[in-house]
């Protein structure tokens, strides 16, 4: 399947790269990485990577706006996505051919042209893995993006890098494209202090039940009183992994700019995201994300994450 991307890559002038909406590092990483692989082996091509940006994570790129004259005799990857209508800023529909390339559960069959690898640590690895393997060179900073990927979707290897492969990759990304690992790490989680601050608000605000679920909402009041924006929150939930009998937790946060209630959800045992795919969400097993309409449906998942938890315990203990 990688020779037969390739033969796509090569046939098409214009190649279009997208990923799912709230684009996080490794699917940023990941697209942004992609463009400029294209572009240092195909330096005729024509390569857009678009989608909503992101100020928290310039440093992965910058993002095209999509016009119709984009769309024409163009092809499309979409990076880090198992459903179609997460994508962000293209018309999927608008394409002749599609690429795809995930590590998520399947959601929605959209592309013959497919490489899905969900024990893979990231999408960033895929990308890594596909150039090497195809012989494509790696510019410095596509490394410098696929590490911060990579390290970015694995928490720091402290979960999803069980193979080892993955460190493969990353030893091929030190020694042969000479990234300089310490000052990426220094890049992408340096915090304000506003966002330390937030988290002592999580901290302290969290409630959690008898079965393990912790909870919190937080409102558009209390992110003018903390001077961050709903994006924040991303970077902060991983945080809470390995704290003892909390086993799934969940922030609500008020985006009132988008009408919407952010949503972030983490699991150490209980399978999530069949649940957040019937809220228009989906991702990882472990690790979901949604968007939901009011707080009504936040009430309505935090009973059934509580279930969920509940019935985990009840498996465990026989």
């Amino acid at each position: 399947m990688e020779e037969k991307i390739l033969e796509l890559i090569k046939k098409y002038k214009k190649i279009v790269i997208a990923r799912h909406v709230g684009g996080d590092p490794d699917a940023l990483g990941a697209t942004f990485a992609l463009k400029e692989i294209i572009l240092e082996n195909f330096k005729e091509k024509q390569v857009y990577v678009v989608g909503a940006s992101i100020s928290k994570f310039k440093f992965f790129g910058t993002h095209d706006k999509m016009t119709n004259e984009m769309y024409e005799d163009a092809v499309l990857i979409a990076i880090d996505i198992p459903d179609i209508k997460r994508l962000d800023g293209v018309d999927f529909y608008k394409f002749k051919d599609v690429i795809k390339i995930d590590h998520h559960p399947e959601i929605d069959k959209f592309s013959d042209n497919e490489i899905i690898d969900i024990d893979a640590s990231s999408a960033c690895e895929l990308i890594a893995r596909i150039a090497y393997n195809l012989n494509l060179k790696i510019p410095k900073h596509a490394a410098e993006n696929i590490f911060m990927g990579i390290v970015a979707d694995t928490n720091r290897f402290l979960f999803g890098a069980n193979k080892a492969e993955t460190y493969k990759i990353i030893l091929k990304l030190i020694e042969e494209e000479h990234i300089k690992p310490n000052e990426l790490y220094e890049i992408l989680y340096k915090r304000t202090l506003a966002e330390v601050r937030l988290e002592g608000f999580i901290s302290l605000n969290m409630k959690v039940t008898q079965n393990g679920l912790g909870y919190v909402k937080i409102t558009d009041k209390d992110l003018r009183e903390y001077g961050v924006d709903s994006a924040s929150i991303g970077s902060i939930m991983n945080n809470y992994n390995f704290i003892h009998r909390l086993i799934c937790w969940v922030v609500f946060t008020e985006d009132v700019k988008n009408g919407v209630i952010r949503t972030s959800a983490r699991s150490r045992g209980v399978k999530i995201n069949k649940l957040f795919e019937q809220y228009n969400g989906g991702g990882h097993i472990y690790a979901c994300g949604a968007k939901l309409k009011d707080f009504n449906e936040a009430e309505e998942i935090i009973d059934k994450l509580d279930e969920l938890c509940r019935q985990y315990n009840k498996d465990e203990l026989q």
